[in-house]
């Protein structure tokens, strides 16, 4: 495909793009760190960061997340730049992709990163003037800032973007040959079993069918990360990065149910005893056990300390009473990680624990054919495929015996284990979601003709998709840095929480950019990219809400200020 005549790559291309934006994060951290003095003086009371200075101030504590989001996004995509070039793998797209992003994303630190749809935080937010912004203004950053994302980098990109059509991703993503691999497959078999249904399934709020998780199964996407002693296949967190894009990008339902085993598991391997790794675990790795998370309630939602859900022992078991709500898959599951409060007396996070609550399989006709266990269906308008609930307990047995590690008021402990996976991997769904927004809106661009043209010749459909392409690139630096502290064994809640923060909001952009290109048509239900709309949505949502997310980066910054 071609728009144009190609722009000449010397006049798009600025020149050591790699040290240009090394010299720029270096400047950006400088700014960083002013603002995180200042946002640290003004929240601290008598010397120390003030939980209620923080809440009174979201905005200027927010806001330094998402500035300390930016800045370590450039930083890896420098890190990535240098590592493609040093392997000679540094090309044309990869290279703009860099600069594009680099020059965007330096201006609006100076200009206003938008943490949502109508906010943004601005310099002075963070309490910082024109003298702190000097480092931007100067040098590598202020070069960005002026050309990196010019029109003519913008118009070479979108033909090389365009060359590649049907490429995997645009740009290399910096991963080795084996996971490169992986990706082929897992896009091999959504291209051949779930992108010709997808759309289906969403309209007609349809299950996913069994025989695909099956397929799953036999591809080893449930075994993926779990250690080969309990049946696993023991591969990275990057590994599941690639499975999770690539399954959401043919369809989020199928992204999720490929990898949500992984959670499952991973609060069994960490807090479980070696009977229950034993007998959970191998089943979990096959398929033959489905599991599903029973966490939220009607009334708590992030507030997990006021879970109100209880589990009374009665000699060798547990019953239930209460009501949790937002649970995903519960029908089609054989296993519940449910967390309860199993003592009433201790308040707030000690009185909870984490039960390995079975249950036999349900239809639609008898979703919870359970003793103690009833439900209806939550109506929602994206991530469908597996259908949302409210549970109610009533006396509901749990075999004592699947107390998660034996020993009771652990359940709190037990999730945070988690939630470093949980947040990479929902970062790399996103990145999913993103790409078949993208996919859809370059296909759509190049085949619509107005006024005697493709609309894709028109800088500002060009210029959005574009910018996905490029901030897409830059999410899966954030998300695979992020994959590979974890796999190294460092606390890495930070960089996952950036990852998760900035993929759903690159997700969500995408969607609505890519509709747009649509036109009219994109508003009509017969449009695939009106499912992607609705399943971006939720991405800023769940695993930690936006706001909730940017409130647990920011006091990690500021408790490590002082």
């Amino acid at each position: 495909m071609s728009i144009a005549a190609p722009v000449a790559q010397s006049r798009a291309i600025l020149g050591s793009v790699p040290q240009l934006v090394a010299d720029a994060v270096n400047a950006a951290e400088q700014v960083y760190g002013e603002a995180r003095s200042r946002v640290a003086a003004l929240v601290s009371r008598n010397g120390r960061v003030s939980a209620e200075l923080i809440e009174q101030h979201q905005a200027a504590t927010h806001g330094l997340a998402w500035l300390a989001t930016y800045v370590e996004t450039l930083r890896q995509l420098a890190l990535y730049a240098a590592r493609l070039e040093e392997d000679e793998r540094l090309g044309e797209t990869e290279t703009l992709l860099v600069q594009v992003l680099a020059g965007e994303y330096l201006n609006q630190i100076v200009g206003g990163i938008p943490m949502n749809l109508g906010e943004f935080v601005r310099p002075h937010d963070l309490g910082l003037d024109d003298a702190s912004l000097k480092p931007l203004a100067a040098g590598s950053a202020a070069r960005l800032r002026r050309e990196g994302n010019s029109p003519d980098a913008r118009a070479r990109l979108i033909a090389l973007i365009m060359a590649q059509d049907g490429a995997l991703t645009f740009g290399a993503t910096g991963l080795d040959e084996t996971i490169e691999q992986m990706r082929g497959e897992m896009r091999r078999f959504v291209e051949d079993k779930v992108a010709p249904h997808a759309h289906e399934w969403h309209l007609e709020n349809a299950y996913i069918p069994l025989d695909i998780l099956q397929e799953l199964s036999a591809l080893g996407v449930f075994s993926l990360t779990l250690p080969e002693a309990y049946g696993g296949l023991g591969l990275g967190k990057e590994s599941m990065c690639v499975v999770s894009e690539e399954l959401s990008r043919g369809y989020i339902g199928v992204g999720s149910l490929g990898t949500r085993t992984e959670i499952a598991a991973e609060l069994i391997l960490h807090g479980g005893t070696e009977q229950q790794k034993q007998r959970f675990l191998p089943k979990l790795a096959s398929g033959e056990i489905l599991p599903t998370a029973v966490f939220t309630e009607p009334n708590t939602g992030s507030d997990l300390a006021s879970l109100r859900t209880r589990a009374v022992r009665e000699g060798d078991v547990y019953k239930v009473y209460g009501n949790k709500t937002w649970i995903t898959h519960p029908v089609r599951a054989d296993l519940m990680t449910l967390l309860v409060r199993t003592n009433p007396e201790e308040p707030g996070y000690k009185g909870l624990s984490m039960l390995l609550a079975e249950k036999p399989r349900g239809t639609d006709e008898d979703p919870f054919p359970a003793p103690g266990m009833s439900g209806s269906e939550i109506e929602v308008l994206g991530y469908r495929g597996m259908k949302e609930f409210e549970i109610g307990f009533d006396g509901f047995a749990v075999k004592a015996e699947n107390l998660l590690g034996g020993v009771e008021g652990q359940g709190f402990k037990q999730l945070m284990q988690t939630f470093e996976s949980a947040r990479i991997q929902t970062a790399a769904r996103a990145i999913g979601v993103a790409q078949s927004a993208l996919d859809l809106g370059l296909r759509y661009a190049c085949e619509r003709l107005q006024f005697g043209k493709p609309i894709v010749a028109f800088p500002r459909v060009s210029d959005k998709l574009v910018m996905m392409a490029a901030e897409i690139m830059a999410t899966r630096q954030l998300t695979y840095f992020a994959a590979r502290n974890k796999d190294a064994g460092r606390r890495c809640d930070l960089e996952a929480g950036m990852a998760k923060l900035l993929a759903a909001r690159v997700a969500w952009s995408a969607a609505d950019n890519a509709l747009q290109i649509h036109g009219g048509n994109g508003f009509a239900l017969e449009y695939p990219i009106s499912r992607v709309l609705c399943d971006a949505r939720i991405l800023n949502i769940f695993e930690g809400a936006a706001e909730i997310q940017a409130q647990v980066i920011a006091r990690r910054l500021l408790d490590g200020s002082n």
